[in-house]
C-alpha cells in the first residue's frame, strides 16, 4: 500500500487510531481523530475536522472534504458514513448522518443526526437537512429546512464526478 501523505494532525482517542487508505491527502491544518477510516484517494483539506471520538466515521474512496468541513458523530447512537466519490463543500457540517455514493454536499450545508442522503443526490449550498430526513436517491434538496426540489439530472451526475476528479488530479500524483 502506498504511504498516505500527511500534513494534518492524526490523533488516537479512546483507544482508537485513525486508519488511512493509500494516497490519502491531509492538508497541514486538518485534524483526524479517533475511530475514523478514510478510504484510498480521500482528501481532507485545510482546517477540516473529522472527529470520531464517541462513535465511528467511515469515508469512502475518492471523497473530498473541502476546507472547514466538520464531520462528527453522536455518542453511542450516531455514526457517520460518507460514501465513495462524494464532494463535501467548504464549511459544511455532517453530524451522525449517512451520505450515499456520488453525492454533492454544498457549501455550508448542514446534514444532521440520522439523516440519510441517497446515492447520486445533491444537497444545495446552505441547506439544512433536519434530523432523520430521508433524501431519496437521485434528488436535489435545498432550503432551510431542506426539501426535495427536483430529481438530479444526467448533467448533475456528471458534474459531481467531475468535481471529484479535479480534486484527485491535484492530490494524487499521476492521476488521470
Amino acid at each position: 500500500m502506498e504511504e498516505a501523505r500527511s500534513g494534518g494532525l492524526i490523533l488516537p482517542f479512546g483507544g482508537k487510531t485513525p486508519v488511512l487508505g493509500s494516497r490519502v491527502f491531509l492538508a497541514p491544518t486538518s485534524v483526524v481523530v479517533g475511530d475514523v477510516e478514510l478510504g484510498e484517494d480521500v482528501s481532507v483539506w485545510f482546517q477540516t475536522v473529522v472527529r470520531g471520538d464517541v462513535h465511528r466515521i467511515r469515508v469512502g474512496r475518492r471523497t473530498n472534504l473541502q476546507d472547514l468541513v466538520v464531520v462528527h458523530v453522536t455518542h453511542g447512537t450516531g455514526p457517520t458514513t460518507i460514501g465513495e466519490d462524494v464532494t463535501v463543500g467548504h464549511g459544511a457540517v455532517i453530524h451522525a448522518a449517512t451520505i450515499g455514493d456520488r453525492c454533492l454536499i454544498g457549501i455550508r450545508a448542514v446534514v444532521l443526526d440520522g439523516a440519510r442522503i441517497g446515492e447520486g443526490s445533491i444537497v444545495g449550498a446552505g441547506a439544512l437537512v433536519p434530523p432523520g430526513m430521508e433524501v431519496p436517491a437521485g434528488s436535489v434538496v435545498m432550503g432551510v429546512p431542506a426539501r426535495v426540489v427536483r430529481p438530479a439530472t444526467e448533467a448533475d451526475r456528471k458534474m459531481i464526478l467531475e468535481l471529484g476528479r479535479r480534486y484527485l488530479e491535484v492530490t494524487v500524483p499521476g492521476y488521470r
